[in-house]
């Protein structure tokens, strides 16, 4: 009988375990972008900081046009001078806690565009080589392999093309290892820069910029326009899953702040009865610092 007892505590036990590691999975996580400040700290202290799910590397800015792609990581290193290859020890570090780094294409300074699915599909050649499982004796961030690409074109020309991208870099995950694709799209829907690839039901994740968008912003006197956007983009769009993007601080937008206790309290609870709803994405390392938005966060997203 003793036996028996022990034998269903143990088994009690194992369940339990796997209810608490599927909820675990299923919780929402914090994404961030890094690398467009230098006083933000090292990739490594961002992974370290127990705050964040995924980290996106910004950005790659300048492409197309028959140029070579380049990175701008702010103030941290110059890629010009091979300045930026010991960031590969931060990323292996990150991706050693189960944290995945991604690659951010485009970024505001719109010093990019593609002006053909020729050029789409040697970008995405050049990612392959320089950032992700290919090979290449340029790569800029050294040799360790990025996770994915993530598509934050804010204009630039060329939007049809970003399909093809899209396509391209998506055929490189049946080579072994997975290539997941993220895009920010503006919340005022469809994005006018990002509607031709997200159509194309490739992406992994989608993270709403619900900043710099009064129309489609959370604000507790309108709650509705937030509402009505997040429905159609999680029920219109074919995507794993989607994030709330906001600013970090009142001085990391224009507009679109929104506390963390109206956030938690207000947004999140609507936000989650989403089947596909990931987390919040955070704009950005910097201002997070600052502001410790995710800190307050973390606990309810």
């Amino acid at each position: 009988m003793g036996a028996k007892l022990i034998n269903l505590e143990n088994a009690l036990i194992f369940l339990l375990v796997l209810l608490a590691l599927a909820f675990q999975s299923e919780a929402g996580g914090i994404v961030v972008y890094w690398g467009q400040n230098g006083r933000e700290g090292t990739l490594t202290n961002t992974c370290s900081s127990g705050k964040y799910k995924i980290v996106n590397i910004a950005f790659l800015s300048s492409f197309g046009g028959g140029r070579t792609p380049q990175i701008n990581l702010a103030g941290h290193c110059n890629p010009a001078s091979n300045g930026c290859k010991r960031i590969s020890q931060d990323i292996r570090y990150c991706q050693s806690k189960g944290i995945k780094v991604l690659l951010s294409l485009g970024g505001d300074m719109k010093t990019y565009y593609l002006s053909s699915s020729d050029e789409a599909r040697n970008l995405a050649d050049y990612l392959w080589n320089n950032f992700l499982g290919g090979s290449s004796n340029s790569r800029p961030l050294g040799d360790a392999v990025l996770n994915g690409i993530d598509f934050d074109i804010e204009g630039g020309g060329g939007s049809s093309n970003y399909a093809e991208l899209a396509r391209r870099l998506s055929d490189y995950s049946k080579r072994g290892k997975k290539v997941y694709l993220a895009a920010a799209p503006q919340c005022p829907f469809p994005d006018s820069s990002l509607h031709a690839a997200l159509s194309t039901g490739l992406f992994d994740y989608v993270w709403i910029q619900y900043y710099n968008n009064p129309q489609c912003s959370y604000e507790s006197s309108s709650r509705n326009r937030f509402k009505n956007s997040w429905q159609k983009w999680t029920t219109t769009v074919s995507a794993g899953q989607f994030f709330i993007g906001l600013p970090a601080s009142s001085a990391a937008a224009g507009s679109g702040y929104v506390a963390p206790n109206v956030l938690t309290s207000q947004v999140l609870p609507f936000a989650k009865a989403s089947s596909k709803y990931g987390g919040v994405m955070l704009w950005n390392k910097y201002h997070d610092d600052k502001n410790g938005y995710s800190s307050q966060i973390k606990g309810s997203v």
